[in-house]
C-alpha cells in the first residue's frame, strides 16, 4: 500500500513594509537601498547613531554599531553625515575592546545645535541653554511678581530675557534650534488653559511670546508645556532618584505641580492635563482654591498657604521657615513653623497614597521647596503612605520618598524637550539623506 504524502503545509508569507523592509537591510548591510526607500531609513539611523552617541557620552563607531545592529561601514557613512551637519565629533580618545584597532570616541558637539528652556512662574523668569550634550551652558534669572499680571508684558520680559541669552549663545557658537516655554496650569497646543496662580485663562502663551520675540529681532521655534511635567522630564533625563523609570513627580512652589512618568514616558492623559496632585482635594470642608474647587493640597502644602500657616512673612520665604523648623528650641516661632511644615507633610501623604495607590510607582520625587523641607516634610508624609497605601511597601524608612535631583528643573527640562527633537530628526536641522 502507497503511503501518501503528508499535505503541504501552507504558509502565508509577511508582507514586507513598502519602501522599509529593504532599505532596513540593505543599510544594516552597508550597501545602497533602493532609491525609494532610502531616505526614511537612513533619517531614522541618523537618528539612532545620534541618540547612542549622546546617551554614552562617550562611544567608538564599533561599539555604535554593536548597540544598533548595523554594520560598521553604515555607522560610519552616518557619522561623517552627523559630523558634517555639526552634531557629533571626535573626543581625541582611542579605546580598544573590539576586534580590529582602537575606535577615536565620538562625543556629541559642544557648538552649533543647543536647546532652550524658559520657565515662567509666578514670582520669576528662568532661561536656560542647554548644549547637544545635555551640558547647562547658561542661566539667566529674573525675579518678578506676575501673579495678575499682563500675560503680554509677563512674556515680553521672558522674550528680553531669552534675547540675552541668545546673544551670549551666539558668542559662545552656539545656535538654539527652538525655545520651550515651560508653563504653570493647564497647557495645550501654547494655550493656557487656565492657571490660576497667575491668573491666566485661555492665553495664546507661546504665540504671544514668539511674537515678542520676533520684536526683539529674534525668530525661533517656540513650544510650551506644563512646568511640572518639564521638570519631571529633567529629573528623567537627568537620572532620576534610585534609577527610577516610573515615578510621580510633586514641586511645591507658590502652587503645587505634578507629572507622572511611567516606564520612561510621560503620562499626558486624554487632553494633555494628567498630573494636577495640586488640585485633588484633602479635605471637602476646607478653605477655597483659586481653581475654583475647596480643600485642595495646594491651601495646605502650596508656599503661600505654608508660609501663611507658619507665621513667616511671604517676603521672607522659604528659606526662614526652613530654618525656623530645624530650630530645635521651644520658642512659639519654631514650634509654629514645626507644625506647619508636619501638616504639610500629612496632606502631602494623604495626596500622594491615592495616586500611589492608583499608579504603583517605584517612588516619588519631591522638588521645588520640598528638598528644603525634607526633614520634617517627609517623615510626616511617609506615615500617611504607611497607613493608607494597600501594597505596604511605603512604610516609614522604604526610602521611596524622595528629593530631586538638582540638576532638573522646569527650564532645563524645557531645553531638553527641544534638544530631543532634534536628536529625533537631525536631518531637519542639518544635512541631506542621501544613501552613501
Amino acid at each position: 500500500m502507497t503511503q501518501k504524502p503528508p499535505p503541504a503545509r501552507r504558509t502565508v508569507p509577511r508582507r514586507p513594509v513598502p519602501g522599509v523592509d529593504g532599505a532596513v537591510r540593505a543599510e544594516s548591510a552597508g550597501r545602497r537601498p533602493g532609491r525609494t526607500d532610502a531616505p526614511g531609513v537612513r533619517r531614522l539611523n541618523l537618528s539612532r547613531v545620534a541618540r547612542a552617541v549622546h546617551d554614552e557620552a562617550e562611544i567608538t563607531r564599533a561599539a555604535v554599531a554593536e548597540r544598533l545592529g548595523l554594520t560598521r561601514a553604515a555607522v560610519s557613512s552616518l557619522v561623517e553625515q552627523l559630523m558634517a551637519a555639526g552634531f557629533v565629533a571626535e573626543s581625541g580618545k582611542t579605546f580598544s575592546g573590539q576586534a580590529g584597532r582602537p575606535g577615536t570616541a565620538l562625543t556629541m558637539a559642544r557648538t552649533g545645535h543647543a536647546g532652550l528652556g524658559v520657565s515662567v512662574d509666578v514670582d520669576a523668569l528662568t532661561v536656560c541653554l542647554v548644549d547637544l550634550a545635555g551640558t547647562e551652558r547658561l542661566r539667566l534669572t529674573e525675579a518678578g511678581r506676575h501673579a495678575g499680571a499682563d500675560p503680554r508684558a509677563v512674556l515680553r520680559d521672558a522674550a528680553l530675557l531669552t534675547g540675552r541669552a541668545l546673544r551670549t549663545a551666539a558668542r559662545e557658537g552656539l545656535a538654539p534650534a527652538g525655545v520651550d516655554l515651560a508653563l504653570p496650569g493647564l497647557v495645550a497646543e501654547g494655550v493656557v488653559r487656565q492657571a490660576p496662580n497667575l491668573g491666566w485663562n485661555a492665553v495664546p502663551a507661546a504665540e504671544l511670546f514668539a511674537q515678542a520675540l520676533r520684536d526683539d529681532g529674534a525668530q525661533l521655534p517656540v513650544g510650551s508645556d506644563n512646568e511640572a511635567n518639564s521638570a519631571a522630564l529633567a529629573q528623567l533625563w537627568a537620572g532620576a532618584p534610585g534609577g527610577a523609570r516610573t515615578f510621580v513627580f510633586l514641586s511645591g512652589d507658590i502652587g503645587v505641580g505634578g507629572a507622572v512618568v511611567l516606564d520612561g514616558e510621560l503620562l499626558r492623559g486624554a487632553h494633555g492635563f494628567a498630573g494636577e496632585i495640586g488640585h485633588l482635594v484633602v479635605d471637602p470642608n476646607g478653605p477655597d482654591c483659586r481653581c475654583g474647587s475647596r480643600g485642595c493640597l495646594e491651601r495646605y502644602a502650596g508656599q503661600d498657604a505654608l508660609l501663611h500657616a507658619a507665621g513667616v512673612d511671604p517676603r521672607d520665604g522659604i528659606a526662614v521657615l526652613a530654618r525656623r523648623a530645624a530650630d530645635g528650641s521651644g520658642t512659639p516661632e519654631a514650634r509654629r513653623a514645626r507644625d506647619a511644615v508636619e501638616q504639610a507633610g500629612t496632606m502631602l501623604g494623604v495626596a500622594l497614597s491615592g495616586a500611589v495607590n492608583i499608579l504603583d510607582p517605584e517612588t516619588v520625587i519631591l522638588g521645588g521647596f520640598y528638598r528644603e523641607l525634607a526633614d520634617r516634610l517627609v517623615p510626616a508624609a511617609e506615615r500617611e503612605l504607611q497607613r493608607r497605601v494597600v501594597s505596604g511597601l511605603w512604610g516609614a524608612g522604604s526610602g521611596r520618598l524622595r528629593t530631586a535631583s538638582p540638576a532638573g528643573d522646569a527650564a532645563r527640562g524645557a531645553a531638553g524637550q527641544v534638544l530631543r527633537r532634534v536628536l529625533a530628526d537631525p536631518l531637519a536641522y542639518g544635512g541631506t539623506a542621501s544613501a552613501p
